[in-house]
């Protein structure tokens, strides 16, 4: 199609409505991404007057965000999570986030990865301790409790089980006004006197005093000498390396070289939304598949079994030998990626494919889609972990699997994430069998992530081993 200006926009729907495919896309994303893709590898369409590439090849995503990532800034999504964000590693960019990257980086060091190996194994033993045979549980809940307090523990130094639900409820009602936040009128929306706009300002207001109670107790502790300087020895949280840090300055902080609070407080806010919901919706989804793929949950038990011998649970030594496990959690992830869709914002023309996207569009890609195209992946809609043999890993096109991003934006905490998701399906399967409660809904919640929309009940029952 040839635009006014002389652009050549590809393939895409057209809407006499300015904003219908977009009040669609609310109500369903991946439904209205999904019939967009049959216009082909790039398609085109529009949200109002804002003009939209959907990318779904994978030379054209590796374009977007490697090749070619220096045209491309973060969504408008994100853009307005700076809101509850601020300019923490998620939703910075260029040089602030190439610095907070380098910064942030040591938590995630292999030393410490082993160390979180050890507190990721306590805290699932303490949720599973808490279970009773033939209980029924929401599990999605169990796990977002879970993997915050994991992550607040290994990343944050900080003991939060006790609150994880109270937590929990408000990180919810966030995600929530990110999703509400892309609405057309957003802002005029968030100005009325609506239920949802108090429950939104109270849970910020508490995540804020939560967060700002963590950061004053350890910058005390940094300031009496009882934190180790990170980049000494790698032997310090996230909290403990932004505070070691001289990369930032600050006013009105007692040190002039010292990190902001308000510094601070963007990335714990960052790690306490992004840094749990994903790896919970994984865990999720896993046992949700499980539960209705008997044969690959009899190999899974026959693993873990095998490699654990009489151990109860796993340390980092066994984490090369649950090679089925890992496959399991590889599998699970391309059916129910955590993060469904990934978007960017031109900021220079770019050519990508015979099309040239112009600085101020937005481009969409989708993992979800992509994970499920028949061109990569034989028989797609099937749970099949044993498709993830070094053959398959091989010959894959880098981005027709791309759970964790990409590129210089790639997911930092991806090695933390593969190592919480494997010692979580292997001690759970050690001990307990998952069933689905008979006539439990299955849909889907395509927010900042794929979430069950109804939850998930199931019944957990507990193994003779």
């Amino acid at each position: 199609m040839k635009g006014a200006t002389s652009i050549y926009y590809p393939p895409g729907p057209v809407h006499k409505l300015p904003l219908s495919l977009f009040l669609n896309f609310l109500r369903n994303p991946i439904e209205v991404l999904n019939d967009i893709s049959r216009y082909g590898d790039i398609s085109h369409f529009k949200f109002g007057t804002q003009h939209v590439y959907f990318l779904n090849h994978p030379d054209y995503i590796r374009d977007a965000l490697v090749t070619y990532n220096n045209n491309f800034i973060k969504s408008r999504g994100l853009q307005l999570a700076k809101k509850v964000l601020g300019v923490g590693l998620l939703t910075s960019e260029g040089n602030i986030h190439r610095k907070q990257r380098q910064l942030i980086q040591p938590a995630f060091h292999q030393d410490r990865l082993k160390i979180y190996t050890a507190i990721m194994t306590e805290y699932i033993l303490r949720m599973t301790n808490g279970w009773k045979d033939n209980d029924v549980l929401d599990v999605h809940k169990e796990f977002m409790q879970l993997t915050l307090a994991i992550v607040c523990k290994t990343l944050l130094g900080f003991d939060i089980e006790s609150q994880a639900c109270e937590i929990g409820k408000y990180v919810t009602t966030l995600v929530e006004y990110f999703n509400r936040a892309r609405l057309p009128l957003a802002e005029v929306i968030e100005k009325l006197p609506l239920s949802s706009n108090r429950r939104f300002r109270y849970a910020k207001k508490q995540l804020d005093s939560i967060i700002y109670h963590i950061i004053d107790n350890r910058r005390n502790e940094y300031a009496n000498g009882t934190v180790l300087h990170a980049h000494d020895n790698h032997d310090g949280d996230l909290i403990s390396i932004l505070l070691a840090s001289k990369e930032f300055s600050s006013v009105n902080e007692t040190s002039p070289h010292s990190i902001s609070s308000l510094q601070l407080r963007d990335n714990v806010m960052t790690i306490f939304l992004a840094g749990h919901e994903t790896m919970a919706n994984a865990l999720t989804w896993t046992f949700y598949l499980l539960s209705q793929n008997n044969k690959e949950e009899r190999k899974l038990h026959e693993e873990v079994d095998s490699v654990l011998g009489h151990d109860l649970f796993p340390t980092v030594a066994n984490i090369p030998k649950l090679e089925y496990t890992e496959k399991i959690l590889t599998e699970s992830i391309r059916l129910y990626p955590p993060a469904w869709a990934v978007g960017r914002q031109a900021i220079h023309d770019c050519k990508i494919g015979e099309y040239t996207i112009p600085a101020g569009s937005t481009i969409l890609m989708s993992q979800y889609l992509m994970h499920r195209d028949k061109r990569f992946f034989l028989e797609p809609e099937r749970f099949n972990p044993d498709r993830w043999n070094n053959e398959t890993r091989t010959n894959l096109p880098r981005f027709s699997y791309f759970p964790f991003g990409g590129g210089p934006r790639g997911c930092i905490g991806e090695p933390f994430a593969w190592i919480e998701g494997i010692i979580a399906i292997a001690t759970i399967a050690r001990g307990w069998i998952m069933k689905l409660e008979s006539g439990h809904p299955i849909a889907l919640k395509a927010l900042a992530t794929l979430r069950p929309k109804y939850g998930m009940r199931m019944k957990i029952i507990r193994r003779n081993v």
